[in-house]
């Protein structure tokens, strides 16, 4: 049985110590074949990393290590590039010393480049000259050069939160990115990863070359794994496991073509005993940015979960204009459900990839909601409970206690209390937070159902209105506009009326009927 490649991003060390590895080398020759300048997007822990130094192997001409390969028999071995090597994903560049913590950082990266081509040249003081120097050197000493940088973003990232130190990172990369440009004449190849997805105005000036592969059907599967993956390269390591359930918690990455699993999920659920569902990939993020950024803003929560977007919004991030909906989307919170085509060109339509992302995101709203910590997670342990069971009763009290533990000066900001969205922002982070198939906003043919909650044996419509005193218009307006029709006949439907009144902050009223 082949181990298992837990953080190892080294191509040779995978292929010489008997590690479980997918072949993505068909992937890579196309690239190589189709074009010169490449950009991608991917989440963390995706295999970015492995992906480029893959890239350096076939480059180097290492034709042992890709026996048995797909690139093996149509790749000239005899020809060998000279490859330079950026990676930013080691250490942190932030703080009032980022900038010249950034600068050190280029200096040694491009002085093991040096060693590593066995060039000289000047010691400059300038990066940017010194990596255009380099470049130069490589090609009149060893041909047309290649050029791989991974974690490309990671020194603005690490200062997401600060603008003015994230926009010095931006700048002073911008600065370096551009000897690229200027050095097109020396260059084979160009591949550029890391997380995010910066506009090329604010970080590419010039390099109008670039494609950017990140939503290209024919790279879709360039990073991750797929189900066949799983089912094949994986199979001896999976006996027993419901591959349907392992698919719901774990599949889902959409880039417009096969959809993939992080294989980061995939390796810690192994090596778990294969048994153990949680959140593997979640666990190791920092995501309190996506904390500080909820709270710039009122955010209807539901609105998340089938947000549409086009082009100009997912390449919309940049450190003067953050998008909430664009960060999630490129840090793999979101991704996409589905491709629509209009009179105005493409548009996407967002949502949480499975069950581990959906349950942990929410989970983080539930925080910024509502501050709690310590009750949460038994709120949705009684909660999944009590819908189970059809406890009705008990929902409505649990809601109840839910929102009394709420602290008063949460509604301090912007009067929440008096909005309707921020009650079924509450209910909604925790109901998604459970893992049950939710949608938000349920299409029926006379309106839209609040929030629609599928259970195996039953579902819930659920309709919420914030009011001064209760009138029952709630429920009213589901028996009026028959929402349960489009689920009658499937299992129990349980039509729910839930009305917050605004100077209590909390359910006034808690209607509901079986149909």
């Amino acid at each position: 049985m082949k181990k298992l490649p837990i953080g190892i991003q080294t191509f040779e060390k995978i292929r010489t110590g008997n590690y479980a590895y997918i072949d993505k080398t068909a992937i890579a020759l196309r690239l190589i074949q189709k074009g010169e300048y490449y950009f991608l997007s991917r989440p963390r822990r995706f295999g970015k990393s492995l992906f480029l130094d893959t890239l350096q192997d076939i480059f180097e001409s290492k034709k042992a290590l890709f026996t048995g390969l797909k690139i093996y028999d149509k790749w000239d071995w005899e020809t060998t590039y000279p490859v330079i090597k950026i990676s930013f994903g080691a250490g942190l560049h932030n703080g009032k010393t980022a900038q010249e913590a950034l600068d050190k950082t280029i200096f040694s990266i491009l002085e093991r480049n040096k060693k590593a081509l066995n060039v000289s040249c000047k010691n400059r003081n300038d990066a940017k000259d010194s990596f255009a120097e380099l470049i130069e050197a490589a090609y009149h000493q060893h041909g047309s050069v290649v050029i791989l940088i991974d974690e490309y973003d990671k020194p603005i990232l690490d200062n997401i939160t600060d603008k003015k130190i994230a926009t010095q990172m931006r700048d002073h990369l911008k600065n370096i990115y551009s000897v690229i440009k200027e050095c097109d004449k020396y260059i084979r190849f160009v591949f550029i990863t890391g997380v995010s997805k910066f506009s090329k105005i604010n970080l590419f000036s010039g390099l109008n070359n670039l494609n950017d592969i990140t939503i290209n059907k024919n790279y879709a599967t360039i990073c991750g794994y797929t189900h066949h993956d799983l089912q094949t390269t994986f199979k001896d390591h999976l006996q027993g496991v419901d591959m349907e359930l392992l698919r719901d918690w774990y599949n889902g990455y959409n880039y417009l073509g096969e959809p993939v699993y992080n294989p980061f999920d995939i390796l810690l659920f192994i090596s778990n005993g294969a048994r153990i569902y949680k959140n593997y990939w979640w666990s190791t993020g920092n995501p309190s940015f996506l904390l500080k950024l909820l709270q710039e803003k009122t955010w209807y929560i539901p609105e998340l979960a089938h947000y549409e977007v086009d082009e100009t919004i997912m390449d919309s991030f940049d450190v003067d204009h953050i998008s909430l909906v664009a960060l999630l989307w490129q840090t793999g919170y979101l991704t996409i459900k589905e491709e629509r085509q209009g009179m105005f060109g493409a548009s996407y339509l967002l949502g949480t990839p499975n069950r581990e992302i959906q349950t942990s995101l929410n989970a983080l709203f539930i925080a910024y909601l509502t501050t709690q910590t310590d009750e949460s997670l038994k709120i949705r342990h009684r909660l999944v409970e009590q819908l189970q069971s059809s406890d009705m009763q008990g929902m409505e009290s649990e809601i109840r206690r839910l929102f009394a533990s709420i602290p008063y000066n949460n509604f301090t900001n912007n009067d929440i209390q008096n909005y309707e969205g921020y009650y079924a922002s509450v209910l909604y982070a925790y109901l998604a937070s459970l893992g049950f198939e939710i949608i938000a906003e349920d299409t029926t043919n006379h309106s839209r159902i609040d929030i629609t909650l599928k259970l195996e044996d039953k579902t819930y419509l659920i309709e919420i209105k914030a009011v001064n005193k209760s009138t029952g218009k709630a429920l009213e307006q589901i028996k009026e506009r028959e929402y349960f029709l489009k689920y009658q006949g499937i299992n129990e439907v349980y039509c729910v009326g839930m009305e917050f009144c605004k100077e209590d902050r909390n359910l006034c009223l808690f209607e509901w009927e079986k149909f």
